[in-house]
């Protein structure tokens, strides 16, 4: 069975990667969208280069989805949910070596609201 993708959703109802993905020029929004039909599809099995985990104890359990067309470099965030879920949180532009400090701490900020609005379900 296929692992599924979910997007996470702000309170306000707004969605951080797809409104990311859609601000992509079309070859790598393609190129995004292919790659996480690859992380639905391997789940746990897919490895290097397609994904990352974070290092740091903080970030346990946030993976990057890497994603490479051309000389663009782009990564979205997303953890592991229950049993074959991946929740996609946000993605960004990669410029520097280093990914921002700021971006690491948004994907967890999105991680620990989706956990704690589900479990108030």
């Amino acid at each position: 069975m296929d692992w599924q993708v979910e997007y996470y959703k702000k309170e306000n109802g707004n969605i951080p990667v797809f409104d990311y993905l859609l601000s992509l020029d079309a070859k790598m929004r393609a190129k995004a969208f292919n790659e996480i039909e690859l992380l639905e599809k391997h789940g746990l099995e897919l490895r290097e280069p397609y994904i990352k985990p974070i290092k740091g104890k903080q970030y346990k359990g946030l993976f990057e989805l890497r994603v490479k067309f051309a000389s663009d470099i782009s990564r979205i965030f997303y953890f592991t949910y229950r049993q074959k879920t991946f929740v996609l949180l946000h993605g960004f532009t990669k410029k520097t070596e280093k990914t921002p400090q700021r971006e690491l701490e948004r994907a967890l900020r999105y991680k620990e609201d989706y956990e704690r609005r589900c479990e108030d379900e």
